[in-house]
């Protein structure tokens, strides 16, 4: 057992770092952000904590391997001490593609298609072998990293087996599991096999805390205990909710420096003088529901031809996920029936739907500075940032549009235009709706939802997840 080390430990799949390899060989490294990032620099400099990852490609496995120990360099890292683990190359495919993206999170969004999937067969009793692995790895690395009764702090659905695999390293420590991706329901969770949906939820429940995005998904997962393990479980194991919002200070300063100034300017051009826009931000990532908006879109022009060359749709969809099969298919039918639209509808000065398909961050934000109505219409989602992103961003407000099984329905359907995601003529009348919102009420509302979206930055977030963990 560990008598010296880190006082707080994160671990989560994707570290706060990446890493290329060069023509000549040289590593370049890049930074990234989120609420794991801007919790962690909150705990301040004097606390010692360890950041535990994953090598995530062939440039992050050679860091690793010129790395000291696993640790690398704080000039890369901003400071914070990061081991990033070097799991076997087929192990980590297995776990992460084979378990976590088409297994565990198809639960969870519930997105399967049931007449022909799943299929639990000997291939993915392979493949969870795998994800057993990937799991001991990080518990191994947070057992060697830890110090003596050290706070752990466990992220997602990647990492469910990791807190009972830890507690029997190191059962000093103070271990807690947060899931940022909605819980499903008992019946659609016992789609799993038996055995299976109990090693999920009995690792879980090896950490002191299990906390949740919202307290839907805390339900579920406390239903799914009692339907799996039975009606006294959890014992032992606090259950907590935490409600992610946006980082306001960072979004603000950051749409409005001159590279999004520029893109703002263009889009104004591509738009046109005088037209509203409907704007949606979304990775291409199946749950975004970015088809069905699309086809809300389109109902909207056809059930309300006054909006003809009236409205533009900015669509961005960024790539997810774009080496499994499922999710190329989904991006080509996203650009289909955008192109759809523009042919049915477009005119020599009107282009219907502005797509992007290529990842722009200041592009974003300065969709979110000038957008009228924000479409955030998931088919199931954790939290979704972008619906609490784009009022704390809009220079004169915005009108929201929001799925009520988005889990930040919970903070801001009071002030938003609430649709069920699958009725597409229901999507289109909101949409109507948030076209013809008047200035003052659409700005009013814009101010309570960037009031209910701040509420709890990542920072707190973070903060209040180890204090609570701490006792």
């Amino acid at each position: 057992m560990a008598t010296q080390g880190a006082e707080v430990l994160v671990a989560s799949n994707r570290g706060p770092v990446s890493y290329t390899v060069g023509p000549d060989g040289e590593l370049g490294s890049r930074r990234g952000g989120g609420g794991l990032v801007s919790g962690l620099s909150a705990i301040g400099p004097d606390t010692d904590a360890v950041w535990v990852c994953a090598a995530l490609g062939d440039g992050d496995r050679e860091a690793v391997r010129r790395a000291d120990g696993g640790l690398l360099p704080a000039e890369d890292t901003g400071g914070q001490r990061v081991r990033m683990l070097d799991i076997d190359a087929d192990v980590y495919a297995d776990a992460y593609n084979g378990i976590a993206n088409s297994a565990l999170w198809f639960v969870h969004h519930m997105m399967y298609q049931t007449p022909l999937e799943p299929v639990f067969d000997a291939e993915f009793r392979r493949q969870w072998d795998a994800y057993r692995a990937y799991n001991q790895a990080f518990a191994e690395a947070l057992a060697e990293e830890a110090g003596q009764g050290a706070a752990v702090l466990i992220q997602d659905y990647h990492l469910a087996l990791a807190p009972r695999m830890l507690r029997k390293l190191r059962p000093d420590l103070r271990i807690g599991h947060f899931s940022h991706t909605p819980w499903a329901p008992p019946d659609y969770f016992r789609l799993l096999p038996d055995d299976i949906a109990a090693e999920l939820l009995t690792g879980i429940l090896g950490a002191d805390r299990a906390a949740f995005l919202t307290r839907r998904w805390a339900d579920a997962f406390t239903d799914c205990c009692h339907a799996v393990l039975g009606p006294g479980i959890p014992s032992g194991t606090e259950i907590g909710v935490h409600g992610l919002g946006a980082d306001a200070e960072f979004l603000r300063e950051r749409a409005h420096r001159a590279d999004v100034d520029e893109r703002m300017a263009v889009l104004r051009e591509q738009i046109g003088e005088g037209r509203r826009s409907i704007v949606r931000v979304d990775r291409t990532e199946l749950s975004k529901n970015i088809v069905r908006g699309l086809l809300a879109y389109r109902r909207l022009l056809e059930d309300h031809p006054e909006w003809r060359e009236r409205v533009v749709h900015v669509a961005f969809a960024y790539p997810s996920r774009q080496d499994l099969a499922l999710y190329r298919s989904y991006m080509d039918e996203v650009r289909r029936v955008a192109e759809e639209i523009n042919s049915e509808y477009g005119t020599a000065d009107w282009t219907p739907v502005l797509l992007h398909l290529d990842d722009d961050f200041a592009r974003s934000l300065a969709a979110y500075r000038l957008a009228d109505v924000a479409l955030v219409n998931p088919i199931r989602d954790g939290m979704n940032l972008v619906a609490k992103e784009v009022p704390v961003v809009s220079d004169e407000g915005v009108a929201l549009v929001l799925s009520r099984e988005a889990g930040a329905y919970e903070e801001l359907a009071e002030h938003a235009i609430t649709v069920n995601p699958y009725d597409v003529v229901g999507t289109a009348e909101a949409l109507h709706e948030a076209l013809t919102l008047p200035t003052p009420t659409r700005a009013e509302r814009s101010k309570h939802l960037a009031d209910a979206a701040t509420a709890l930055p990542p920072a707190k977030w973070f903060l209040d997840q180890l204090n609570a963990l701490r006792g």
